[in-house]
């Protein structure tokens, strides 16, 4: 016989478990308490990456708080940092003043598309860096540095709490870049925790679940919402009010799990604890980085090239015109990204000037493209 209300579950009950305070996690998750009463600990180096989804006032963003307040509960600024991105413009803005963030709590959509582009950057330079030390993840590079008294790698935490409002603003580039960091991103230390209230098809495309393994699922209105979630139904049939359905990459079928609860006090004497330690040193790069003008590749004397240039340039030769909309239609980016890339490939006198309503003229075949590809460094 059921309770008749379900029992609320602390984050203190979950972090003063041995499970939360001697486990071997690396970046332990107080998700809450199982059917049986058993604490429920996540490590997110192995998960390596979270979806959480559900209806609108189900409890996703009191999860992703209790969430981000673990963490904040056992790592210092120096072992993690921490990108927000928060387009509802209040869920997140509490942890303003964190010393663990990278940048100011993030509210615009263009601001968010390049703090994730600078990840993918500097997802590209850590493995530079582990090849070069002959190591194959983060946590060796970090045990060389030790031994060698160099400074330690962070691990960088990016926690997007409305991914379909990123979505609707600019869904190719998003999607590609979010794919590309939960494809690779492991291995270097930086995760993605994405949560959205709109489970459907166009925001979790199956690109994004793919490389996304292991889910939260709240309550949904319909199976089909479940199913798009978890690949199975049951969070159709969750009571709400933090009851969840948790599936982490390992295991073959959700659990049940009442969400560990952090309220609004609560998360605030944390913060103010850690910022009475010391203020934020905000990495300023990453917005200048990210906005698309400094990208690792090109050895271009102006600007570093777009990582979409070597396959616009390709594409461009064989259409046998270029176009700002073309390269929107064929890439999925936004205007202003393909206009830049428009731009490049004028620079690089693969395609002629500015015709107003015609499409600009192509200067250079596909054999001259590849010439020129392979003497700035592309492929």
């Amino acid at each position: 016989v059921p309770n008749k209300s379900a029992s609320l579950v602390t984050i203190r009950e979950v972090v003063e478990t041995a499970a939360f305070r001697e486990g071997t996690h690396t970046l332990a998750l107080a998700l809450g308490n199982d059917v049986s009463g058993q604490s429920i600990v996540g490590d997110l180096t192995r998960m390596p990456h979270l979806l959480i989804a559900g209806a609108t006032g189900q409890g996703k963003s009191v999860c992703i708080n209790a969430l981000i307040t673990s963490l904040l509960f056992q790592v210092t600024p120096d072992h993690m940092r921490l990108l927000l991105i928060d387009p509802k413009r209040v869920e997140l803005t509490n942890y303003n003043g964190l010393p663990h963030l990278a940048l100011p709590v993030l509210v615009e959509p263009h601001q968010a598309a390049a703090a994730l582009r600078w990840a993918v950057a500097e997802m590209d330079r850590r493995y530079k860096m582990f090849s070069a030390e002959g190591v194959r993840n983060i946590a060796a590079y970090n045990d060389k540095a030790t031994q060698k008294l160099a400074r330690q790698l962070p691990y960088v935490v990016i926690v997007i709490d409305e991914l379909a409002d990123l979505m609707m603003v600019a869904a190719g580039e998003i999607e590609e870049l979010i794919c590309r960091i939960a494809q690779l991103a492991r291995a270097v230390g930086i995760h993605l925790v994405i949560a959205t209230q709109r489970p459907s098809t166009d925001i979790i495309t199956g690109l994004i679940k793919a490389n996304i393994p292991s889910r939260i699922a709240f309550a949904v209105g319909s199976q089909v919402d479940s199913r798009v979630i978890l690949d199975t139904g049951g969070a159709e049939k969750l009571l709400g009010r933090g009851d969840m359905l948790y599936q982490p990459v390992d295991a073959g079928k959700p659990t049940r799990i009442q969400g560990a609860f952090v309220s609004d006090p609560e998360v605030e004497s944390v913060v103010n604890f850690w910022r009475s330690q010391g203020g934020p040193r905000y990495m300023e790069e990453i917005l200048e980085e990210g906005a698309g003008t400094e990208w690792e590749g090109g050895h271009t004397s102006e600007r570093k090239l777009d990582p979409l240039f070597a396959r616009a340039a390709r594409a461009v030769a064989a259409e046998g015109g270029a176009s700002v909309s073309l390269v929107q239609r064929k890439f999925n980016v936004g205007y202003s990204r393909a206009g830049r890339i428009v731009d490049q490939l004028a620079e690089h006198r693969i395609i002629g000037g500015y015709q107003g309503s015609k499409s600009r003229e192509v200067l250079m075949n596909l054999p001259d493209v590849d010439d020129l590809l392979a003497r700035i460094g592309l492929e």
